[in-house]
């Protein structure tokens, strides 16, 4: 062979190496791993015409509600219109405002008159079914804000405006229910977006996920403080990626059934498989893993695996035969060991492979 020849021939090994990097780089970047579900569809409707004259029109609100007009004026409510009318205004929430209005005027300053004449404005002051209805007035169509009225969050008095602000004039923190953010968020947080931004990029949240929910549930952020969790404190995963904040028909509120909701984002436990492990159907995953957070590895409930696995399977029939007699099975450590395809195999019905 010459020697040309045997200069090219000793190239080939670097082309195919290069070629094998440039395939690999396509398949990584074509490949998407599962991420949070969409958000939900938002329909509404606008309620009865405010063509009557006890409305005033929103420039009537601004003389004495300047900074509500300008955040409402930043929000999508500002510049929906129907077939037949113009854009929402202050008072296709609040109701009409001419009564009120000539009252706040004829006040003069008077305490007992002011206060009389706040009573003539819907001012989200009830109950949590009178101000949620205000806004499930409109949003009444949407795919889960129909569940709300039958929610957990309803039955413990928490109504919309709770949770979102049509105006966010000034973010209030009550520093007595936990509000100092979690050391993971200041950890991994990039330089903080303006505060108005992240609320109308946000569902008009008062204050971002996972901060917001922790004002309620303050378990849940000590959990979440634990060295092995979800990615819920460093900002890549949302509460309402796996719970659905307005109901579900799902245990705790999740989106789906508790394994459905696992396993669209670990995609490789979901099977189908021939030979499932029956745990992670009838209870499914959290009867080993806890979701928000555990001192374990893997999220386990439990610290050793093989007292995890006893919990359904001391006394099964298989422990008092070979190769288990007489809690032989303790001599071999852990069950996974042996029993690799703890989620499921497709061919062996002890799931040993």
């Amino acid at each position: 062979m010459s020697s040309l020849g045997t200069r090219h021939f000793r190239r080939w090994p670097i082309w195919i190496a290069v070629i094998g990097i440039i395939l690999s780089a396509q398949i990584v970047w074509t490949q998407r791993t599962a991420g949070p579900p969409a958000g939900p569809s938002v329909t509404w409707r606008l309620p009865a015409d405010e063509a009557s004259g006890d409305f005033i029109g929103s420039d009537g609100c601004r003389s004495c509600h300047n900074a509500e007009f300008v955040q409402f004026g930043k929000t999508s409510h500002a510049h929906l219109e129907s077939d037949s009318r113009s854009v929402m205004s202050c008072e296709s929430c609040h109701g009409p405002g001419k009564k009120h209005a000539d009252a706040m005027a004829a006040a003069g300053g008077d305490e007992a008159k002011t206060a009389a004449a706040m009573k003539l404005i819907f001012a989200f002051k009830g109950n949590a079914k009178e101000n949620s209805d205000r806004c499930l007035s409109c949003h009444v169509t949407g795919k889960t804000q129909d569940r709300f009225q039958h929610s957990a969050h309803a039955a413990a008095n928490v109504s919309c405006s709770s949770c979102h602000s049509s105006h966010l004039v000034k973010a209030v923190r009550d520093e007595s229910r936990g509000g100092a953010p979690s050391p993971q968020t200041l950890f991994f947080q990039v330089p903080e977006r303006a505060v108005d931004r992240q609320w109308m990029d946000g569902s008009l949240l008062k204050s971002s996920q996972p901060e917001l929910c922790y004002t309620c549930h303050a378990t849940v952020r000590s959990q979440f403080a634990l060295p092995t969790h979800h990615r819920v404190p460093e900002g890549l995963m949302t509460c309402s990626d796996c719970h659905s904040p307005h109901g579900s028909a799902n245990a705790a509120s999740l989106v789906k059934t508790s394994t459905e909701t696992c396993v669209r984002c670990h995609t490789e436990k979901r099977g189908p498989f021939v030979y499932e492990h029956p745990a992670s159907k009838i209870d499914g995953c959290v009867i080993c893993h806890s979701p928000h957070g555990s001192a374990n590895r893997m999220l386990l409930v439990r610290r050793e695996g093989r007292q995890l696995c006893l919990q359904c399977h001391l006394g099964f029939n298989g422990l008092v035969q070979e190769p288990h007699t007489k809690l032989g099975f303790q001599t071999s450590g852990e069950c996974t060991r042996c029993h690799v395809a703890v989620h499921g195999s497709n061919f062996d019905v002890t799931l040993l492979r």
